[in-house]
């Protein structure tokens, strides 16, 4: 694998068992994610973005086919090692935060890193340097119930870059959020994607935080069915107007 590209998902299927039918969530998907980049999944309801997501990620097993995350493939580690991977090389953010409402903001984030072993000092120091760096030290000692919506997902983020990882994965972050808001949380991922080389893959409805990304993957039944640049590839500063329509600020890659 080229050292500058981080995932590539070959032929990739998985079926759900309903009990009556059997559902291809995904039906043979090939893609490939470059270091640095920041990406959109997008596609109608129950096109197969968090299946692509979660099982990109290792969250859960394909059927046939293969992923490999810098080189390497999950499939092939024994649980304990692919659990180790995941918490050291990956960060994860929800659209409903997952945090403990009984642990502060800086004990949600330093979880990460003492569940991957770190010694608690440590995992402290970096965890409030996090913090920080989403613009939250003031409110460390915070519990999840004290913070806004918008406050609670940047602690989500700041747990997901807490132990410096080769790619966050992001499901929907901003889907639980006003449009200000959800303006300001993706700005901060465009500013740590820029700014500190995070990879992010994000699953969104919202065609505004896709044209903040490089790319948008748009889905189909299953399958990747198109690739667009986005204007905000080529530009500094990305553009805050709200969008026309769904296919404004983007140029089309391939042919329909």
């Amino acid at each position: 694998m080229s050292d500058d590209v981080i995932v590539r998902a070959t032929g990739v299927h998985k079926t759900y068992d309903t009990g009556r039918v059997q559902v291809a969530a995904l039906n043979g998907v090939d893609l490939e994610l470059r270091r640095g980049e920041m990406v959109a999944v997008m596609g109608p309801s129950g096109c197969g973005k968090t299946t692509l997501l979660n099982c990109l990620s290792g969250i859960d097993e394909i059927d046939s086919g293969q992923v490999l995350i810098e080189g390497v493939s999950l499939a092939d580690l024994r649980d304990r090692a692919r659990t180790r991977y995941r918490a050291e090389r990956m960060g994860f953010v929800f659209q409903f935060y997952n945090l403990m409402p009984v642990l502060s903001a800086v004990e949600n984030v330093e979880m990460a890193l003492l569940l991957a072993g770190r010694r608690p000092a440590e995992a402290r120091r970096r965890s409030l340097e996090a913090l920080g760096l989403v613009g939250l030290a003031d409110r460390a000692d915070h519990v999840p119930e004290e913070m806004s919506g918008g406050e609670r997902q940047r602690v989500t983020i700041a747990r997901a870059l807490v132990n410096d990882p080769a790619i966050v994965w992001a499901d929907e972050p901003t889907g639980d959020l006003d449009s200000e808001t959800a303006d300001d949380v993706t700005t901060l991922m465009r500013r740590l994607n820029r700014e500190r080389g995070l990879t992010f893959l994000i699953v969104t409805h919202d065609i505004a935080v896709g044209r903040r990304t490089d790319r948008i993957l748009r889905m189909l039944d299953g399958q990747v069915v198109d690739e667009q640049v986005t204007d905000a590839r080529f530009s500094e500063e990305p553009a805050r107007e709200e969008p026309a329509r769904e296919d404004q600020g983007v140029r089309a890659s391939h042919a329909d």
